[in-house]
């Protein structure tokens, strides 16, 4: 919207923008609705299964998801390979969109809400523990986001 604003934070409870003849008053969220990070490091209670994700199969699986309406992002380990897969866990005649992303010789069902796959487009290493946490590292980028599992993930 803008090309080359001037920024006014003198007001106490909004951000002035101003350029040429436009004005915006842009407000301030209230301090009790943001979640900041905690002040100890998070660590993975175990690191069960790690695989790499590219930047275009990540806007793959989420491109899909987003035109096929499905709720779940799943990673499954299963004759011998690692495949994401979107789709919609609770109906067995859901479309699904599938990308292999490595090999494993184990067996596990990881599921995540897609809702919760908010990261910021790119390549990640990621990491998955079976107590139900992960951790995407951006591969250009010191970026690191945990996401959670659901609890009728599986492993083993």
């Amino acid at each position: 919207m803008h090309q080359d604003p001037d920024l006014d934070f003198t007001e106490t409870s909004y951000l002035s923008i101003r350029e040429g003849k436009r004005r915006v008053k842009y407000f301030y969220a209230d301090p009790n609705v943001i979640i900041s990070p905690p002040e100890k490091e998070i660590t993975l209670p175990s690191e069960d299964v790690t695989f790499q994700l590219d930047t275009t199969s990540l806007e793959k699986l989420l491109k899909a998801a987003a035109v096929y309406q499905l709720p779940d992002f799943s990673a499954i380990g299963e004759a011998g390979v690692i495949k994401l897969v979107v789709r919609d866990k609770k109906n067995d005649t859901s479309n699904e969109y599938a990308i292999v992303v490595g090999e494993t010789d184990k067996e596990f069902c990881f599921n995540f809400k897609v809702e919760n796959i908010k990261i910021i487009p790119g390549a990640y290493d990621v990491v998955v523990s079976s107590k139900l946490l992960s951790q995407f590292t951006n591969t250009q980028y010191n970026l690191k986001y945990y996401i959670a599992l659901e609890p009728d993930s599986t492993f083993g």
